[in-house]
C-alpha cells in the first residue's frame, strides 16, 4: 500500500509492468514511478503562516499534528530522486532465462503512463469561498447597524435625568414601553392580561 498527501492505493491498482506483482525485478521501479507521482502533488506550498492565523485556539494540537506530519512527508518526497534511475535493459536480457521477457517488460514500461490526479474541488471550495465572503460581508454590515444602535441607547442613557432624581413623568417619557394605560385599563396591572 502507498500514500500520498491526497489518495492511497494498492500496488496492485497499478498498470502491471511483469506478469505478477510478486515479480522481484520491476517492482522497485513501479514504487519509484509512484513516489514521482506522489511528489509532483505535493509540489503545492501552503501557507502555514495564514493557516495557524485561522485556527481556533481549541484545535491548535489538531493543527500542529498536521503541520508535523507534512512536513515529515514533504521531506521524505523532497529526498527522493526526480527522475528514476534508467533500467539497464541489456543487464536483464542477458540475466533472465526466458527469451522476449525482457523485451515485453521494457515495451510496457515504456508505455507506462501515470495519470495525474485531476483537481475537482478547487472549484467548489473557491465557490464556497466567494459565499463565505458574501456572508461575512453582510454579518459585518448588520453588525455595525446593530453598533449604531446600541450607540444611540447608551446616548440615551448616558444623558437621561439620574433615577433618583427622576419623577414618574420623566421615567415614562424615557422608557415609553413602562408607561401604564390607566384610560384604557383602569384596573390594576393596568395592562392587558396577553401581556402579562
Amino acid at each position: 500500500m502507498y500514500h500520498c498527501r491526497l489518495f492511497s492505493f494498492k500496488e496492485e491498482s497499478l498498470p502491471l509492468l511483469g506478469p505478477t506483482v510478486a515479480n522481484p525485478v520491476l517492482t522497485p521501479w513501479r514504487r519509484e514511478i509512484v513516489k514521482m507521482a506522489g511528489r509532483r502533488i505535493a509540489l503545492k506550498a501552503i501557507d502555514w503562516v495564514a493557516f495557524a492565523e485561522r485556527v481556533p485556539p481549541n484545535q491548535k494540537g489538531m493543527f500542529n499534528a498536521l503541520k508535523t506530519r507534512t512536513d515529515a512527508i514533504s521531506a521524505k518526497l523532497a529526498s527522493l530522486p526526480e527522475s528514476p534511475v534508467a533500467i539497464d535493459w541489456s543487464f536483464y536480457k542477458t540475466a533472465v532465462a526466458k527469451a522476449g521477457m525482457v523485451d515485453e517488460f521494457e515495451k510496457k514500461f515504456k508505455a507506462l503512463q501515470i495519470p495525474q490526479p485531476v483537481d475537482t474541488q478547487t472549484t467548489a471550495i473557491n465557490a464556497q469561498e466567494v459565499e463565505a465572503d458574501k456572508d461575512a460581508q453582510a454579518y459585518v454590515e448588520a453588525s455595525k447597524a446593530r453598533i449604531a444602535q446600541y450607540e444611540e441607547e447608551l446616548n440615551k442613557f448616558r444623558n437621561m435625568i439620574p433615577f433618583d432624581q427622576m419623577t414618574i413623568e420623566d421615567y415614562n417619557n424615557t422608557f415609553p414601553e413602562t408607561k401604564l394605560d390607566k384610560v384604557k385599563y383602569p384596573y390594576w396591572p393596568h395592562k392587558p392580561i396577553s401581556e402579562l
